[in-house]
């Protein structure tokens, strides 16, 4: 067995005379087991909300999305179209159309988006998953509306005598004829409602793509986007070359990440921002380490003596403080972990800390969060070890 690596698990192990160096030892152990813990609940904690924030723009976001370069249409020609139902990999697309709309009901008004949808919307997005009350249905003159607009107008589902009022300005330049209105009336019966997330719920409207496409007076191969859901098993990029070759320059294709970018970007800086502070904390609890380490050398300086009149070099002597520091710092981030594991466990299977009283605090296990914190815990632990085991010295050891 490794000399140094054998006494500095006695030391470990081993109780000193001195009682005020065995409770420095014992708080710095517990300070690593908590700062580790701490640790690793709030990326366990960060990587559920990320997920949990994510999973609201997967119901509305497609695999990939073709949005025109400039402007707020394009048209799609029939060949066009015809070419995009022979690429492989594609499981479903859909067409949309959508612009800012004036919604009124019973004297209450909001101004929202409607978005006209094909039959295939449903397929190339997870919006059927999202209803609330009633169902997915946008054919003829019926639509789906948000849970935040349908509580602000006072909406219900199937209501044929008072259906929801659809205003949009009508297109063109100059001043409004005054025999005439300026703009274009639809009227919408609700047939669902759905509910996904406070901001999204106030923002959207869904009816046929025809309807709104003669309210906004659009010819019938004008959209504004086209949404791809991809097959499991398709190359992403491959896909994307594919419809970017027939769609031409005229088009922006953005992938889920890319559609949401300011989000993910978001989620990613609060990520690192936390993980940072949480670090900072840790290298103040480490210098306990250092001190502890210090402590444990001027209590067994005459051990230290003794191990150097044996023969034992300088090196040595401070590679067996430098593996108690490791070993302190190793121990207490494992059962830092391991204690955060059964906390994160707990809240996966039995939900005890909840938002709301019916949603469970979102959290994550996984590997690579374990590896970063045993990870940091592991090189403060090497600088702190290192530091302390320095102090170490022919002076010290043949005084």
């Amino acid at each position: 067995m490794n000399f140094p690596f054998y006494i500095a698990k006695r030391y470990v192990r081993s109780k000193s005379s001195q009682n005020a160096v065995n409770i420095i030892n014992f708080i710095t152990f517990l300070v690593i087991v908590i700062g580790a813990a701490a640790l690793f609940i709030v990326l366990s904690g960060f990587a559920g909300l990320k997920t949990f924030s994510l999973s609201f723009s997967e119901t509305f976001d497609p695999s990939l999305k073709a949005t025109p370069q400039t402007g707020k249409y394009f048209s799609l020609a029939p060949d066009t179209e015809q070419k995009l139902q022979n690429i492989t990999g594609i499981a479903a697309y859909s067409k949309e159309l959508e612009e800012r709309v004036y919604l009124t009901h019973k004297q209450k008004s909001h101004v929202a988006f409607i978005k006209g949808v094909d039959t295939s919307y449903a397929r190339a997005t997870k919006i059927d998953s999202a209803i609330y009350w009633g169902a997915w249905e946008i054919s003829d003159q019926q639509g789906v509306i948000g849970l935040g607009i349908a509580s602000m107008l006072g909406l219900t589902i199937n209501d044929y005598r008072n259906p929801l009022i659809v205003l949009a300005p009508k297109p063109g330049k100059g001043s409004p004829s005054l025999q005439s209105k300026p703009y274009n009336e639809l009227s919408l019966v609700m047939s669902g409602v759905y509910a996904v997330e406070e901001n999204l719920d106030k923002k959207y409207v869904f009816a046929n793509l025809p309807l709104v496409q003669a309210l906004l007076e659009r010819g019938n191969d004008e959209i504004s986007a086209i949404n791809f859901e991809l097959t499991p098993e398709a190359d992403a990029a491959e896909v994307r070359a594919n419809i970017k070759a027939i769609l031409g320059n005229t088009v922006l294709l953005k992938n889920r990440q890319e559609q949401n970018s300011t989000l993910y970007k978001m989620l990613n800086t609060e990520n690192l921002a936390t993980y940072l502070i949480f670090t900072l904390v840790l290298i103040i609890a480490l210098f306990n380490v250092v001190g502890a380490i210090i402590m444990m050398i001027l209590d067994k300086q005459q051990n230290s003596r003794t191990l150097y009149s044996l023969g034992t070099t300088v090196r040595e002597i401070r590679r067996i403080y430098f593996i108690q520091g490791l070993l302190v710092t190793g121990l207490g981030g494992l059962l830092g972990i391991f204690l955060a594991s059964l906390l994160i466990w707990s809240q996966l299977l039995f939900g005890w800390l909840k938002i709301t009283p019916s949603l469970a605090y979102p959290v994550e296990y996984n590997w690579i969060n374990v590896l970063i914190v045993l990870g940091t815990i592991l090189i403060l632990g090497v600088l702190a070890s290192k530091i302390a085991s320095s102090r170490v010295n022919k002076k010290l050891l043949s005084a």
